[in-house]
C-alpha cells in the first residue's frame, strides 16, 4: 500500500501543478479578444478546452485526494460502498478508485 500511496502522491503533485497552469493561462487570456473574428473564434474556443480541461484536473485531484485519506485511516483497499477488498488489479490500473470493480459497474 505505501508504493500506492507514494504513487497516488506523485499524481497529486501533478494534478496541482496541471491546475495551476490552467489557471494561468486563463488569467494571461483575460485581456481583450483578438479582432480578426477568425482568431477570435480560436481563442474561444481554446478557452472552453482550457476550462474543461481545469475542471477534469480538480475532478481527478478530488478523487486522488480522497483516496490518499482513505489510505491514511487504513481503509484504501477497501471498497466503501460494500466493505470488501478491491481486487490489486483494479488498484493498480485505477490507483485512486475506492470501489470494488461490481460495486462501480452498479453506479
Amino acid at each position: 500500500m505505501a508504493d500506492r500511496k507514494q504513487e497516488l502522491e506523485v499524481l497529486r503533485d501533478e494534478l496541482i501543478d496541471r491546475f495551476e497552469r490552467y489557471k494561468a493561462h486563463k488569467e494571461q487570456r483575460g485581456g481583450p479578444l483578438d479582432k480578426d473574428m477568425e482568431d477570435q473564434s480560436i481563442e474561444l474556443q481554446n478557452d472552453d478546452v482550457i476550462e474543461a480541461l481545469q475542471q477534469e484536473a480538480e475532478d481527478e485531484l478530488r478523487q486522488v485526494m480522497h483516496a490518499l485519506k482513505r489510505i491514511d485511516e487504513g481503509e484504501g483497499d477497501l471498497c466503501e460502498q460494500c466493505g470488501e477488498p478491491i481486487d490489486a488489479r483494479r488498484l493498480a490500473a485505477v490507483p485512486y478508485t475506492t470501489l470494488c470493480r461490481d460495486c462501480a459497474e452498479l453506479r
